[in-house]
């Protein structure tokens, strides 16, 4: 499954957020994804993706966070 995938399923069965709403252009603020969310999606990342985030700054787009796991 393409890591685009895995974050718009786990953004749909944790945020109850539309996959179709989802492209690497989407802003975390655009879905309405905040702090707190932000933590708990990067937690179930890691855990779906088998990667260690570590402390990721700067990403702001679905796309930037796709690269960034990509890149682990």
């Amino acid at each position: 499954m393409a890591t685009i995938d895995t974050v718009k399923n786990i953004l749909n069965e944790n945020l109850d957020i539309d996959p179709a709403e989802v492209t690497e252009e989407s802003t975390f603020e655009s879905l309405g994804i905040d702090s707190l969310d932000m933590v708990e999606l990067i937690c179930d990342l890691e855990e779906a993706c088998e990667v260690d985030f570590g402390e990721p700054e700067g990403l702001n787009t679905v796309g930037e966070l796709v690269s960034y796991i990509d890149s682990l």
